[in-house]
């Protein structure tokens, strides 16, 4: 299935400014409101239902036994005719 970008943003900034946009999305997930995301002239709104899919990545890229680069990618999915998405077992932590 084809993938379609509706928005993207992609800066350096503090673990304290991302730690606060990430509150903020997690405010908006816990009362229910949409989430706006805008940088620039781009915005895009989204209305996450109840139980949308939760994914968590950590990965590596880069060439084995060398530096490479290393991220944590948390992505919320659901279907876009009001599904809420597949389901997958398991507890999630962090610590």
């Amino acid at each position: 299935m084809p993938e379609e970008v509706l928005f993207k943003s992609e800066s350096r900034q503090s673990r304290e400014e991302i730690a606060a946009y990430l509150r903020s999305v997690a405010d908006k997930l816990e009362s229910g409101e949409a989430i706006t995301l805008s940088a620039g002239g781009e915005s895009v709104t989204m209305e996450p239902p109840a139980q949308p899919t939760f994914e968590v990545k950590a990965e590596r890229e880069g060439p084995t036994g060398a530096p490479g680069e290393l991220s944590i990618e948390l992505e919320l999915e659901w279907d876009e005719d009001g599904g809420d998405g597949d389901a997958a077992d398991g507890d999630l932590s962090i610590e």
